[in-house]
């Protein structure tokens, strides 16, 4: 195995790097809550990954059994308990735990526990996430058709 091709020409390096403190807000929804904070998203990381951290009340459920074709999926777990589909079965997963699913791996994820819970989700490469999660909330008043165009527009695709 070798390095990726050089995507940076110059000689000197640059000043490019982008700082998000700690105490930032979340991007979407309210923070201790069900809150997602873009942390680093296709359009920083030009592609390479997509990086978001997903804080999710007691109780918050979670998305369905799915898979993407094109982007693989990586949870980090930062706090809590998280119970995670690993195509196989469910485990909870507890703070320092961590797994990969690689392109058509089966997974979900759901806070079922009486406590809040926040995890690192990664993407690589970086795909546009951001719509996904602004807009799958608005879901329910869509049509089948619609429904399935946004799954298959956002790599998703659901078998439950």
């Amino acid at each position: 195995m070798s390095y990726p091709e050089q995507v940076y020409q110059g000689d000197s390096g640059e000043v490019s790097a982008v700082f998000r403190p700690a105490n930032s807000p979340p991007n979407l929804g309210e923070a201790g809550k069900d809150a997602i904070h873009y942390l680093a998203t296709t359009v920083t990381t030009r592609g390479e990954f997509g990086l978001y951290r997903v804080e999710m009340r007691a109780k918050a459920g979670g998305p369905k059994t799915h898979f993407h074709k094109s982007i693989s999926e990586s949870f980090y777990i930062l706090d809590g308990t998280v119970r995670l589909y690993n195509g196989a079965q469910w485990v909870d997963a507890h703070k320092g735990d961590f797994l990969h699913v690689p392109q058509g791996g089966l997974h979900a994820f759901r806070n079922d526990s009486d406590a809040p819970a926040d995890m690192l989700l990664l993407f690589t490469p970086g795909a546009p996430r951001e719509e996904y999660f602004e807009k799958v909330s608005q879901l329910a008043d869509a049509t089948d058709e619609e429904r399935a165009a946004f799954f298959v527009e956002h790599d998703s695709y659901f078998v439950e």
